[in-house]
């Protein structure tokens, strides 16, 4: 998904392991200002996912590829989840730097020692809502409930989620270190009631990388552009308002 406002600011939003409907907000929110990418990774809603597609530095490797090709300088990348991992991944490699900004959201991908990622696999939908959101009463999902085709897209999605990210740990033990050399400012959201990653990651994030910042979004969980859409936008708009060249 591209908006068509050529003349603004490249955003590239990344999704995370429930796929592109929870940035959806995000890119609704940017598209009418910012010249928007908002891809789906190969694995997920269906789409194929070539051979050599095994991990997420292959999905860092092929956004980074996305913005070289065409032409694309002063991108802020928003990651929420393990979007927000791949959008470190990214940073890392971007020798020519062409991002100008991250916005970090709830992200996968580092370990703290002392608070272990919850092993999400190994849930069941309730514990996995429970985890995951400030209100899960509100916003869990019954599985029984959804009609056959959408239940089989959710666990085709998670099965490449398993695949691409590790069980259980969803995280790259050398990512912490290598994010001080990465000056490119950026923005860790993190709900304060996410319990998947606590806002220690967040916390471990913020002070890895070489210009990093933490705010923490009060009753919200692993995903607060959901459960909090008007907090979490306004710190996306004060980051691109702050990081644009």
């Amino acid at each position: 998904m591209t908006s068509d406002h050529s003349s603004g600011r490249p955003v590239l939003v990344l999704h995370g392991g429930g796929g592109p409907a929870t940035v959806a907000g995000i890119v609704q929110h940017l598209s009418p200002v910012h010249r928007v990418f908002a891809p789906v990774h190969p694995g997920w809603d269906g789409t194929p996912r070539p051979d050599w597609c095994t991990g997420v530095d292959d999905l860092a490797l092929s956004y980074l590829h996305l913005l070289q090709d065409h032409d694309l300088r002063d991108v802020l990348v928003i990651g929420s989840s393990l979007g927000g991992w791949i959008a470190a991944e990214t940073a890392v490699r971007d020798t020519a730097q062409r991002i100008s900004g991250l916005v970090l959201i709830d992200a996968v991908g580092v370990h703290v020692e002392s608070e272990p990622i919850a092993d999400y696999f190994a849930l069941d939908p309730r514990a996995a809502a429970e985890l995951s959101w400030h209100d899960p009463d509100r916003y869990h999902i019954d599985p029984a409930a959804l009609p056959a085709d959408r239940l089989a897209v959710r666990q085709a999605n998670m099965a490449t989620m398993r695949m691409l990210a590790g069980d259980p740990y969803m995280h790259d033990p050398k990512l912490l270190q290598r994010l001080g050399r990465v000056q490119t400012p950026a923005l860790l959201v993190w709900g304060e009631s996410d319990r998947i990653v606590t806002p220690g990651y967040g916390a471990a994030y913020a002070a890895a990388f070489g210009n990093g910042r933490l705010e923490v979004v009060p009753k919200a969980g692993h995903l607060p552009q959901i459960e909090q859409p008007e907090a979490t936008l306004a710190l996306i708009d004060d980051h691109l308002r702050r990081t644009a060249r």
